[in-house]
């Protein structure tokens, strides 16, 4: 069974400096390379005030780099899990200066590439505590981003928990995904797993599936993906050597699996977790329905309040689940959909609280309602709306609204269908009448 390398010694000095970390394109990024990039980095920071730094990097390597001279220079990394100024801007109480690869500036922020760092010596880098700890959100069920911290002895244990699953399987792969490091999952599979195992892994995203031979280059490799991207693969696009493929944000269907299954040449593997309690459970699909099984460490409590996950990755040590699960045993249990108002969209988290917070926040709309309608087998978001003057009711004051949107939400998150009503539907008890709300989408077949 391969050992999982603890993140405060990935960089260290024994390990062979020739051995790649990242690719990409034809670039090979050597752990000699990161060794004096984190360095460079991390005595620049040792420099500067600030002590919470956001990191909005596209390539996996830059956000590698400036996590780990961030945790080396006793800052402490936050993850905001998007690059939209408008949203950065709002939640600017939770950090006081970004490390980004792209254009973004926020004002009198310090904001610098992590690889154009300013000339600055090349100290020594300090040891990383177990209790050191990076910052991310996730959207909750009142629409407001939700902090949630995790520390360097969570992430080592979780990687642990995966290598001991998987390790084998992963041995002498490169580790493709077509998710972002800016969240959790990508963070862990992307970033942390392959790190841990000493795995070369892609600076790029796999965003279409033509560009995954390109990625996989005639090498054996592993593929972190989702839902979203397997159910549109073409078989023929994809290269041969595939060892591993696993799955996460969302349940996959008994069809994409069977497919993914055939196209692939490997039994998909899935992930069941989230930001606050990282992974909980995994099941591979080798047939249509298949349970899912905890991950040692983990258990389950149910109170009065609901269903308690508890885990060792867990900030505080327990998480009250969303979900409704159906127990076929103490660590063995079937998903039954979720209890609260976040759902998936396009396999991404999306909060129709919120949704609805910022439509009230639009000048011509006084209220909204927002829920998931299914259109071509195809979920997608739709808002029913109470405006100010119903003279603001047409197709470019909606197409303005989208683009509205679009500075806060994430694509999959902004509504594609729109109604207009006097008022939203209530129930005798004054609660909104989803029922009725829902019927306003009805579109005979």
């Amino acid at each position: 069974m391969p050992a999982s390398l603890p993140l405060a010694d990935w960089l260290d000095s024994r390990h062979d400096a020739a051995r790649t970390v990242a690719l990409d394109g034809d670039r090979r990024y050597t752990l000699g390379e990161l060794r004096v990039a984190t360095a460079r980095l991390c005595g620049w920071l040792h420099h500067q005030p600030q002590r919470r730094w956001a990191i909005c990097c596209d390539s996996s390597y830059s956000f590698l780099v400036a996590l780990l001279a961030l945790l080396h220079a006793g800052k402490t990394p936050v993850l905001p899990g998007h690059s939209r100024e408008a949203q950065l801007r709002e939640q600017r109480q939770h950090f006081d200066g970004l490390l980004t690869d792209q254009a973004l500036t926020l004002d009198d922020f310090p904001a610098i590439d992590p690889m154009l760092v300013p000339d600055a010596p090349e100290t020594p880098l300090p040891a990383i505590p177990p209790q050191a700890q990076l910052v991310l959100f996730t959207s909750g069920s009142t629409g407001e981003p939700q902090r949630v911290v995790k520390t360097v002895a969570a992430l080592d244990t979780e990687a642990g928990w995966l290598v001991q699953r998987w390790g084998r399987r992963l041995a002498g792969c490169r580790v493709l995904a077509s998710v972002s490091h800016q969240h959790l999952y990508g963070l862990t599979f992307r970033i942390v797993l392959p790190m841990a195992l000493g795995l070369p892994l892609a600076a790029r995203r796999v965003e279409f599936p033509e560009q995954l031979p390109l990625q996989a280059q005639g090498r054996a490799w592993a593929f972190i993906s989702s839902p979203a991207l397997l159910g549109r693969m073409d078989p023929g696009l994809i290269p041969a050597g595939c060892r591993f493929v696993l799955s996460a944000a969302g349940p996959l269907s008994d069809t994409v699996a069977c497919q993914a299954r055939r196209d692939f040449g490997v039994a998909v593997a899935e992930i069941y977790g989230s930001t606050e309690t990282g992974v909980v459970a995994w099941r591979e699909r080798r047939r249509q329905h298949e349970s899912w099984h905890a991950f040692p460490g983990v258990t389950f409590d149910v109170d009065n309040n609901g269903l308690w996950v508890n885990s060792p990755l867990i900030d505080g040590g327990a998480c009250q689940l969303s979900d409704r699960l159906a127990f076929r045993g103490s660590q063995t249990f079937d998903l039954l959909g979720r209890e609260d108002r976040t759902v998936k969209i396009e396999e991404q988290r999306v909060s129709l609280d919120e949704i609805e917070r910022r439509l009230r926040a639009l000048p011509e709309i006084a209220d909204a309602a927002v829920l998931v309608v299914t259109r071509g087998g195809r979920s997608v978001t739709a808002a029913v709306v109470v405006l100010r003057d119903e003279k603001a009711w047409s197709l470019g004051r909606r197409q303005a609204w989208r683009r509205e949107l679009m500075r806060w939400l994430a694509p999959s998150a902004v509504p594609r269908y729109w109604r207009q009503v006097p008022q939203i539907p209530l129930t005798s008890q004054s609660k909104r009448a989803w029922n009725l709300i829902q019927e306003l989408f009805y579109e005979p077949h």
